[in-house]
């Protein structure tokens, strides 16, 4: 657990060198960051806490709560509105006649640590991808440019070292960038994918529960069906089987507390959110991505805001030469280094690659 702890902790520091965008790192660092919290939270109350309690006549207490969280619990769909104590203990708690009344099992419960987990991993395969494909290049590039302090000289070597860089793999970088393009669609599809993962692993509830949540507290409260109480059920029913003395089969019905539904209620609704306006940012900053790479205007304006100090007619000569690839390695060079330096070494670039030497 600790180690989990460490790694998380890692995912909080600012990198010194920026490789990605707001919109990754909302995937990487603040999603994964969120979902192994979670998993920690429903871990510590599976299996530290007590997660079930079970009561029946006649069956020792232990063993009814080890049966009923192995086998899973259940409510009456039909019998989830109505007066509680009157109508019904609680909210899909009632008597019900087999074949008859329809049946829901609820078996989630023990897998959400887990799946929370896995769903943390899958958020970050883009990163790690990126990451490997990326290779170090920007931090090479940078060369420690970030520093508030740098020697004059090395500065100037390190200026020429950039120019001659860009010069010679002039037209040679698309393929970095398009690996970069492919991580952001990546993620676009893994947002998008767990939605209907986790739609699947809550029975096909999750699509639509957090508008049914909102919908619930603006009804009147004798009409309201609580989503909550239908989907993570604080009190179930669940049905013990052992033989009598004579050897026939007696049938014991128990009702049970999931104190743990209290907990997993709550992260459900903040991750139908969450979930619904990540993808929606990451769909955004695809057609934001698609304009890029087929507007070349698009890609000479956020040259110039990157670099508002320079001289509109060098951004000018260096976005003509540029393909995608190389804009990108500029646009993320221009994010990690002083915006001095970084006019200086726009204007050395443009005149290297106008074919003047420069001064």
């Amino acid at each position: 657990m600790f180690d989990v702890f460490g790694s998380v902790k890692g995912l909080l520091k600012i990198d010194a060198v920026c490789i990605d965008n707001n919109i990754f790192r909302l995937h990487y660092k603040a999603t994964v960051i969120i979902l192994v919290a979670f998993s920690l939270l429903v871990t510590s109350r599976q299996y530290i806490g007590d997660p079930i309690d079970c009561i029946v006549d006649e069956i020792p207490l232990n063993i009814m709560d080890t049966y009923c969280w192995i086998y899973s619990t259940f409510t009456i769909p039909n019998r989830l509105t109505g007066r509680v104590g009157q109508d019904m203990v609680q909210p899909g708690v009632a008597g019900h006649v087999d074949g008859k009344d329809e049946v829901k099992y609820h078996k989630y419960y023990q897998w959400v640590c887990f799946v929370l987990f896995f769903q943390a991993m899958l958020f970050y395969v883009p990163r790690y991808l990126w990451k490997t494909w990326e290779g170090g290049r920007i931090k090479m590039l940078v060369m420690d440019l970030n520093c508030p302090i740098v020697n004059e000289d090395s500065k100037k070597d390190r200026k020429q070292l950039l120019v001659d860089y860009f010069t010679t793999n002039m037209k040679l970088q698309n393929f970095y960038a398009f690996r970069f393009f492919i991580c952001e669609v990546l993620n676009f599809i893994n947002v998008v994918g767990q939605i209907f993962f986790m739609d699947f692993f809550l029975d096909g509830e999750f699509s639509t529960y957090g508008s049914d949540v909102l919908r619930f507290t603006e009804m009147e409260p004798e009409e309201r069906e609580d989503p909550m109480a239908r989907v993570f059920p604080k009190v179930t029913k669940c049905t013990f089987h052992k033989y009598g003395p004579s050897g026939s089969v007696q049938k014991f019905d128990g009702l049970c507390v999931l104190p743990l539904n209290i907990v997993n209620e709550k992260i459900y609704v903040f991750l139908w959110f969450w979930f619904i306006i990540l993808s929606i940012l990451s769909g955004i900053s695809l057609l934001y991505r698609i304009c890029v790479i087929m507007g070349p205007k698009l890609r000479l304006y956020l040259l110039r805001a990157r670099c508002r100090i320079a001289e509109q007619e060098y951004i000018v000569k260096i976005a003509e030469k540029c393909e995608i690839g190389d804009w990108f390695v500029l646009y993320q060079l221009g994010k990690n280094i002083d915006p001095l330096f970084f006019k200086e070494f726009v204007v050395d670039l443009a005149k290297k690659l106008d074919g003047k030497e420069p001064v």
